[in-house]
């Protein structure tokens, strides 16, 4: 974790023990369709824990059972979290669990498996978004270029506060990031060794899509 941050300081990477257990238990080949889904929710939920850490606080009245205190709640407009579909569709339960009031939109982005370049057909966003932290959802940061372009399509449309949350990173997409959007922090569980010549995070998980899909 210390090299990384001294080369990459966009980048955490959650090294809590339940993440890393889960992470390698995900990692398996022989981990199924329904207990892929079940551990990218988990980890996504204890991932959020670290994305949202700083999340701004007001203080409100509250009555116990058995008096009045006071108490803090979130301030500010609600979290949204903003899934690159499809694979990204996979973390939002888990995120939700935790924070249910969360807004939530979707980025329609593909790789080319030629170019490796990412095409865009959709996007839809909560309102306010000036006003919002937007957590980015992808449970791979590879090349970066379908998370570089998902961050510019967000500030394009008034997002200023900006995370981006990962299951694994590579360095490439790391340093992508860092170079086109250095204001934007990312929240990885693993920063893996690099990539083939697919574009694809070696060691990694394999398509992550379709590991939670059951496509191939």
């Amino acid at each position: 974790m210390t090299n990384a941050a001294a080369t990459f300081p966009n980048l955490t990477v959650v090294g809590h023990p339940l993440v890393q257990h889960k992470l390698t238990r995900l990692r398996d080949r022989t981990t199924g369709t329904r207990d892929f889904k079940a551990l990218v929710s988990e980890i996504s939920m204890l991932m959020a824990y670290e994305a949202t850490q700083d999340l701004a606080l007001e203080n409100v009245p509250v009555q116990t059972p058995l008096e009045g205190t006071t108490g803090r709640h979130l301030a500010g407009k609600k979290l949204a979290l903003v899934p690159i579909l499809r694979a990204g569709l996979g973390m939002v339960d888990g995120i939700t669990q935790l924070v249910p009031h969360a807004r939530v939109g979707h980025i329609g982005l593909y790789r080319d498996h030629d170019t490796l370049q990412p095409v865009d057909y959709y996007f839809k966003i909560p309102g306010s978004g000036e006003d919002r932290l937007f957590l980015v959802l992808d449970p791979m940061l590879a090349t970066g270029g379908s998370a570089c372009q998902a961050v510019t399509a967000l500030k394009h449309a008034g997002a200023t506060r900006i995370r981006f949350v990962c299951l694994v990173a590579a360095p490439e997409g790391v340093r992508r990031m860092l170079t086109q959007h250095a204001d934007v922090p990312v929240f990885a569980a693993a920063l893996d060794r690099g990539l083939d010549a697919r574009g694809y995070i070696l060691p990694g998980l394999g398509d992550a899509g379709d590991r939670l899909f059951g496509t191939t």
